[in-house]
């Protein structure tokens, strides 16, 4: 029935609308949002307007107090604010603009600050003309601090001046200010303080030359003997623009008078010459100056080299050409007629390509707008200080001489029991672990030494072992050996050092230090993705901890979300305090950490989605990665209403890995998969960790994709070829001791430590500071299963059912990738939405690869239909 009601109320109440546009323009204000309101570009033209109507109407009120003053001063103070309130015919004033003219000209000069009010009348202009245009065409803040210190500055100056003056000229807050700085410095400190202050902000504004003082004060040089006949050699400077010009017409006579050079004759017989110097010009020409005129002369040209600085690093300057005369020749061009053709003149201009320039028309500039600043939003975040965190360590590592003496000892003769000589032996020591580097004897299979290694182990009464035979790059066969005096690595130390504050990575995280005690920092952004393992209670969570800290360290909120999973519920919940700052979520969840394997399924298929629409937004925008597309945003050239965004890194944390696949299963391991396939050039990297690093748990499709592993120490050898697909993490002595396999190359780590209580106090600061108003959502997603069987009811819509109609509508498309862009939704849910869309008669029936269907072309027609529906 409803819709037969549809059908036929449809023509009879579209004819009416159509004919009265009242009506329409009273529907589509009941929809406009307040923030959209606010966005809207009308909205910021008549603030525009009424900023510059307040600009206009303070400055007419102002001019005219200047003049009636006297005689409404006496009725503004005697009825206050009343005045405003009272008959015309009771009070009459002479400002312009009646009553409110003169109260408000009142509490600006009289009470305010003189006549520096009218800078009030500027800042209204400032801010009318940039709404007005749509663009900044003056600069608000610098505006705005020029007219804070003229207000300060020309109120106390006017008030100094005028001090028997009947009339405010510095208003009540010069006045204010002027008899405190008389009270404190004197007339004459005050004077010679405000003469500063203007001074100074003049150089600053306008960058004054003072060097006509030095002018005048320099002795002026006195005048040389000018020779009858016998004149200096002369110099003559030819520019390549002079050059230039020559060699393209060689077949002029008279190449130097064409080329731009002015020559000037010599002078008769009969007359002096006065000695005369050659300068050079860069409009290359030739000027005669005679010896007295020359240091002043050579003073301006120093200053030209000066202010030409910028010209001349973007036109490189060719070589001079420098011709001497000598004396004889000088006498005897005296006594000739100036003939070019009679000197031999050659000009080697520099290589110039194409020679020949064509017209180039000229090309539009485009309007150069500021970069998008993504830390707009929270400009005022602090990121956390180092003070935060605890020192567990020093710098310094402490060597024990006798046993390393000890040690090389009976490595040597554990070596020679076997017949295995060497040439050389040298120590490294690091934190927890001892390398000793032997170079064997010629002839010796590395093999052999290699097969020692629980030999040297017993020798030496020690745990932890590990033989690497040979160490890559060197010609040595290494020894690590734990150390009796273990030293713990400081997050503080690592955070502090010069290689991560300048470090310009985009995801750095500092790991822990090597053995030669070298800081490990690494870029997850180039992982891409981390996984980690290692038996239970040997530094996995606080691995973890030193990951995210280091993140918080270095990333603004803006760039950086986490996506976080801990199925133990309480290693992570540390971090639910920054959940407005960093955190994503699913939309309609209360925390943002997901302990729950149902949530975490839906958690891993949103990510899914999130990847997908930001490969199409890179796709749409022509980028390959997220760094070349958010370049694009903040350059402005991707345009917002398009659906556009600035991208922030996103990085999925799973604490305990196995208990997800032992509940979960394929449905975990899947979207995963995909993520470590795919998402790395969308910015979304993964961080996993395990403490069963079986075949089951960690499959091949996983391995495939985590070319970073970190191994603590684990229970079997077996183990260690899972995770790392080489021994060596069994022999680990724990506590933070782990193998990082990076770039193809395994190193020994000590883990860096942070405690408990150190994270707990970085989240708290973050969350003390302002946040944005909730998480990060992810898009939706809705589980196909939980949608089966289900018809398509109207009346029992999507909540988005009218934005999604809005949409179709307003681009007449019927595309469920549209959707999918504009509203941030998964696929499943896009396609539910239209299929509502199709049953209210929207849309079209789908066309297969083709986009439906619009059936409503107008949003008056659209309304009209959402009102049935009710």
């Amino acid at each position: 029935m409803s819709k037969n009601k549809l059908k036929t109320e449809k023509p009879e109440s579209k004819k009416p609308r159509g004919n009265d546009p009242n009506v329409l323009k009273q529907d589509k204000e009941v929809e406009v949002k307040v923030k959209e309101l606010v966005k809207d570009e009308r909205t910021h033209k008549v603030l525009g307007v009424i900023c510059l109507l307040l600009s206009l109407y303070c400055f007419i009120a102002f001019t005219s107090y200047l003049f009636t003053w006297e005689e409404d001063q006496d009725k503004v103070f005697r009825y206050s604010a009343s005045l405003l309130l009272m008959d015309m015919d009771s009070v009459k004033v002479e400002n312009l603009l009646g009553r409110l003219g003169a109260f408000v000209s009142h509490w600006f000069f009289y009470k305010g600050f003189g006549i520096a009010s009218y800078l009030f009348c500027y800042l209204f202009f400032v801010l009318g003309v940039n709404f007005v245009v749509g663009r900044r065409v003056f600069r608000i803040w610098r505006n705005v601090k020029y007219i804070l210190f003229g207000l300060l500055f020309i109120s106390t100056t006017a008030a100094f001046v005028s001090m028997l003056s009947d009339f405010p000229w510095g208003g009540a807050m010069g006045d204010a200010v002027n008899t405190w700085l008389i009270g404190f410095l004197g007339r004459a400190g005050a004077a010679l303080l405000l003469m500063v202050a203007g001074l100074s902000w003049l150089i600053w504004k306008y960058n004054l030359d003072f060097q006509w003082m030095e002018r005048q004060f320099k002795a002026k040089p006195k005048p040389a003997v000018t020779p009858v006949a016998v004149p200096e050699p002369a110099i003559i400077a030819v520019t390549p623009q002079a050059a230039t010009t020559n060699t393209k017409e060689p077949k002029r006579k008279n190449g130097l008078k064409e080329s731009g050079v002015s020559v000037i004759p010599p002078p008769s017989d009969n007359t002096e010459l006065p000695e005369m110097q050659l300068v050079e010009r860069n409009d290359a020409s030739i000027t005669l100056i005679p010896p007295a005129n020359l240091a002043a002369h050579e003073e301006e040209v120093e200053e030209e080299e000066e202010e030409e600085v910028l010209e001349e690093q973007e036109e490189e300057a060719g070589p001079l050409l420098y011709i001497e005369e000598t004396v004889e020749q000088t006498a005897s061009r005296g006594k000739k007629k100036p003939n070019t053709e009679d000197v031999a003149w050659e000009i080697k201009p520099p290589v110039v390509e194409n020679e020949e320039e064509e017209e180039v028309a000229p090309v539009r500039q485009p309007v150069q707008m500021d970069p998008y600043e993504p830390t707009l939003d929270l400009r005022d975040y602090k990121y956390p200080s180092l003070e935060l965190l605890d020192n567990h360590s020093t710098e310094k590592i402490v060597q024990d001489a006798s046993e390393l003496d000890r040690n090389k000892n009976q490595i040597i003769d554990t070596l020679k029991n076997y017949d295995i000589s060497i040439q050389k032996i040298s120590a490294t020591v690091g934190p927890t672990v001892t390398l000793y580097e032997i170079v064997p004897a010629a002839g010796v299979r590395i093999s052999r030494i290699k097969n020692l290694e629980d030999d040297i182990a017993l020798s030496l009464s020690a745990l932890g072992i590990r033989i690497i035979a040979p160490i890559p790059g060197k010609g040595t066969i290494g020894i690590e050996v734990p150390n009796v005096k273990k030293s713990i690595v400081s997050l503080r130390n690592l955070l502090a050092s010069e290689k991560f504050q300048q470090s310009s990575m985009e995801l750095p995280i500092a790991i822990g230090k090597k053995i030669d005690n070298e800081n490990f920092i690494a870029d997850l952004a180039k992982m891409p993705h981390l996984l980690m393992a290692g038996a239970t209670g040997q530094g996995k969570s606080v691995g973890i901890n030193t990951l995210l800290v280091s993140l918080l360290y270095k990333k603004h909120p803006s760039q950086l979300k986490f996506v976080l999973v801990d199925p133990k519920k309480v290693e992570l919940s540390l971090y639910k305090l920054i959940e407005k700052h960093f955190l994503a979520k699913l939309p309609g969840e209360e925390e943002a950490i997901i302990t729950d394997t149902k949530k975490v399924i839906h958690t891993l298929n949103a990510l899914c989605i999130e990847m997908d629409l930001r490969y199409d937004l890179l796709k749409e925008a022509g980028t390959r990665n997220i760094k070349e597309y958010n370049n694009k945003f903040v350059q402005r050239r991707l345009n917002p209403q398009r659906g556009h965004r600035y991208l922030p890194f996103v990085v999925l944390v799973i604490d305990e890995f196995a208990d997800l696949i032992m509940t979960a299963g394929k449905e975990v391991e899947m979207p995963i998969a995909r993520l470590a396939q795919l998402a790395r050039a969308v910015g979304i990297h993964l961080i996993i960790a395990t403490q069963r690093p079986s075949v089951n748990i960690i499959t091949g499709t996983i391995k495939a994709n985590f070319p970073a592993r970190i191994a603590f120490k684990v229970s079997s050898k077996i183990d260690s070829r899972t995770i790392l697909d080489i021994g060596g993490a069994e022999q680990l002595i724990g506590q933070g001791d782990m193998l990082v396999s990076f770039n193809g190359e395994l190193v020994r780590l000590q883990c860096a430590f942070v405690d408990t209580p150190e994270v707990e106090k970085v989240a708290e600061y973050i969350g003390e500071q302002r946040a944005y108003p909730e998480a990060y959502l992810l898009p939706e997603y809705v589980d196909e299963k939980e949608m089966e069987g289900r018809e398509i009811s109207l009346q029992d819509r999507d909540p988005l059912f009218e934005e999604a109609a809005r949409v179709i509508v307003q681009n007449q498309q019927g595309s469920t990738s549209l959707l999918q862009r504009r509203m941030k939704l998964g696929y499943n849910r896009a396609g539910r939405l239209m299929d509502q869309l199709e049953a209210a008669g929207i849309v079209g029936p789908n066309m297969g690869s083709k986009a439906r269907e619009v059936n409503v072309k107008t949003e008056a027609d659209l309304e009209m239909i959402l009102d049935d529906l009710g």
